[in-house]
């Protein structure tokens, strides 16, 4: 659940419009902004930390008040998963050092899962933040910058256990067509290169009946699109002693009228199970899209990692799938150079990738978490991760751009996010995804309407790029353009 799979729109957190009544009626308690790093998951996080400060009084900024730090508050929202996360996290409160000097009112919050983890640090490193909120405090916020405008002390307020499932609290969505809808947090695994577990805690599922009211509840509110959320998002239900709790959450979500598209992430390979591939192939608004970790292709190398599965039941997965859903799209995440790899092992990830031909890979060289058993271990000589990087990434490239050259002349329903892409506005083009997350960029023939958010155009794709598709159909040569709102 990396944020290199998102848009920068689907990274972004709520704005305001500048005719909203709230921005017109003044700044409230304080108009705020939300910078995240980080997952999906964080992703979420700031929508809830963006409701819980409305419902408190605070007004979200606009794109020009947000652009020129017209702000009376500013919340980071940290990821702890990388080695250089604390070097980012101080990095950017040093550079809103000078922001608090200019306006000596301004707040600086800090929340997330670096938060958790330096919750004693920040506030001594970093003395010009207001208040220090960890991820099961989200709740707090407004009080502890009360308590910090009233002492002028740092607030820290940071707890190892839930109390409140962070879906309890309000949200502040930052797409009203696309919704985030967490059904777990935590993570019961003990990989030894991963720090979530110190930083989520234990896994803690939702009741059924509660994800549910809040799907409907998006697509009341004009989603059309939700995404399951979760660290290891097929194992819900698993505490409630039913293991097929997560395939009946996507057959019922099947069943919700207005909801056109649904995905989830991220799956762990131990616990996909065949039920989990039916719901997928059977329910028709369930999107044939999987982001699934590989980690790494060598078996001995996942035994160190504490990975619970091989390669070869990773493999068999993946062709199951693909029998009943020879669209899917399937990407993953792959670590290289974890402690103790040797080149042998590196050659197995290379040989299971060219087998699994993943339509994206998202490889990452190891670096060691403190914290976790495997910062312990003999690490592998920097050089040597670098150069077996750079191999995995011409195979993927390779794999990638092969994979997405099969969508050439292909008809595809994409759903436009109303996202511009670097060169959209130039081109007249509009982005959205396809059924299987692929993003596209779609022209609009001259004389045909221009879509608006939320709709859904069925185009013809034109050219594939290393990374996206390009669709400018020629109706008059035979090509597809058409709208559903």
């Amino acid at each position: 659940m990396d944020e290199a799979m998102m848009t920068e729109a689907e990274r972004a957190s709520k704005t305001n419009d500048p005719a909203d009544p709230r921005v017109a009626a003044g700044r409230g308690k304080g108009v705020f902004t939300v910078h995240t790093l980080g997952c999906q998951m964080n992703v979420h996080d700031s929508e809830r930390i963006a409701g819980v400060l409305e419902q408190a009084g605070y007004v979200a900024a606009t794109d020009a008040q947000a652009a020129d730090c017209d702000v009376d508050l500013i919340v980071l929202n940290t990821c702890a998963v990388r080695e250089n996360a604390a070097e980012r996290m101080y990095g950017t409160l040093g550079l809103w050092a000078e922001r608090k000097r200019q306006r000596p009112n301004l707040q600086i919050a800090v929340g997330g899962c670096m938060a958790q983890l330096d919750r004693e640090r920040i506030a001594k490193k970093a003395p010009w933040t207001a208040a220090v909120f960890g991820t099961k405090n989200i709740g707090s916020l407004p009080a502890l910058l009360d308590q910090n405008r009233a002492t002028g002390l740092p607030q820290t307020e940071v707890s190892d256990q839930l109390t409140v499932f962070p879906s309890q609290l309000p949200a502040a969505r930052a797409s009203k067509v696309s919704s985030w809808v967490s059904i777990s947090v935590g993570c019961n695994n003990t990989c030894t290169f991963c720090i979530v577990p110190t930083t989520r805690g234990r896994e803690r599922d939702r009741r059924p009946g509660d994800i549910l009211a809040e799907v409907r509840k998006c697509v009341d509110e004009g989603a059309k699109e939700v995404t399951l959320l979760g660290q290891n998002v097929n194992s819900f239900g698993y505490a409630m002693g039913d293991r097929y709790a997560f395939s009946k959450l996507l057959r019922a979500c099947g069943e919700i009228e207005g909801l056109e598209r649904v995905r989830f992430t991220s799956p762990h390979p131990a616990a996909f199970t065949d039920d989990v591939i039916a719901a997928m192939a059977e329910t028709p608004n369930v999107m044939h899209q999987l982001h699934m970790p590989l980690q790494s292709g060598s078996d001995r190398i996942l035994r160190a990692m504490h990975r619970s599965y091989r390669t070869a039941k990773f493999l068999t997965i993946l062709n199951k799938v693909r029998e009943a859903m020879p669209d899917a799209q399937i990407s993953t995440d792959i670590i290289v150079g974890f402690p103790g790899e040797t080149e042998e092992d590196f050659e197995e990830t290379m040989r299971v990738v060219e087998q699994a031909r993943f339509s994206s890979a998202f490889t990452f060289e190891y670096s060691p978490r403190p914290g976790t058993p495997a910062a312990s271990m003999e690490q592998v000589p920097k050089d040597v991760v670098q150069a077996r990087f750079d191999r995995l990434l011409a195979l993927q490239e390779r794999i990638t751009e092969e994979e997405m050259k099969k969508f050439e002349g292909r008809d595809v329903e994409v759903m436009i996010t109303g996202t511009r892409g670097k060169k959209d506005a130039a081109t007249k083009r509009v982005t959205g995804r396809e059924r299987t997350g692929v993003l596209v960029h779609v022209g609009v023939p001259e004389g045909y309407p221009e879509p608006k958010v939320g709709d859904f155009v069925t185009a013809t794709v034109t050219h594939a790029a290393r990374h996206n598709l390009i669709a400018d159909p020629d109706p008059k040569a035979g090509q597809t353009y058409a709208v559903r709102h």
